[in-house]
């Protein structure tokens, strides 16, 4: 239509800032949510937010407190004292709990495992919810973690459901914990991995799935920058006057 590039881009940018979205990416540990939730967001100036952390908060609160993860009454009072936050420090993304900075002891492998059995409580799950929906009133956020487009934000306007080979999962945590110092074997990380897929998938409060009209995307042979693309894409053809999904009015 010989408009350039640059100005196609303006006129995108101009369309999403006037209209603050929710945009959902769920999927399972190591496809890389983290990462491009925090890219898309960063593209589209929007607010990342991790929900996941919130759940490995409460798992690490769980052991350091000693309490039993299958004690419901236990379980919501702890949630009900939980002082937890999210900071931003030079582009990094920092948790903190109880006022000390957790960012890196929430991925440990075992703290993984045992935040996936905490939010498969309903107690715990209740307690975060809100948490979550507040985080998101007024749009403009890119939130990521399992059941985001199917439970927390089920009328988020754009949702993806990312995934990958379990392998190519492994092989990116294991770099992932090679980056924080950490060294794990391949065969542990991925053993980890199919039996927190197997929980996540099988239990029967929020169960992980993609979201009803959610874009799947395969990242296992994709870079990241290609990810990142196929997502922006899907958010201009959201905000497109054309947009069958626009049309549906969600």
């Amino acid at each position: 239509m010989g408009l350039d590039k640059s100005y196609y881009l303006w006129c995108f940018i101009t369309i999403l800032m006037e209209r603050k979205l929710i945009i959902t990416i769920d999927g399972p540990s190591g496809a890389g949510k983290s990462t491009l939730s925090r890219l898309l967001a960063e593209k589209l100036n929007y607010t990342y937010i991790d929900s996941g952390a919130l759940y490995r908060a409460v798992a690490l609160k769980v052991k350091q407190s000693g309490v039993d993860p299958d004690d419901d009454a236990s379980l919501c009072r702890l949630c009900n004292t939980l002082i937890l936050s999210f900071q931003q420090d030079k582009g990094r993304l920092t948790v903190m709990l109880d006022g000390r900075e957790v960012t890196d002891a929430i991925r440990a492998p075992e703290i993984s495992l045992l935040a996936s059995r905490v939010s498969s409580r309903k107690v715990v799950r209740d307690a975060l919810l809100g948490v979550q929906r507040r985080l998101g009133d007024g749009g403009g956020i890119v939130v990521e973690g399992r059941d985001m487009g199917t439970v927390v934000f089920p009328a988020a306007e754009v949702k993806f459901f990312l995934d990958a080979s379990l392998e190519a999962r492994g092989r990116r945590r294991c770099d992932q914990y090679r980056a924080q110092g950490k060294t794990y074997a391949l065969g542990a990380v991925t053993r980890d991995m199919e039996k927190r897929d197997s929980d996540d998938t099988q239990r029967a409060l929020s169960p992980l799935k993609p979201a009803d009209g959610a874009f799947i995307i395969d990242s296992t042979d994709m870079s990241i920058e290609d990810v990142v693309e196929e997502m922006l894409k899907a958010v201009e053809r959201y905000l497109s006057p054309s947009s069958k999904l626009n049309n549906r009015g969600r």
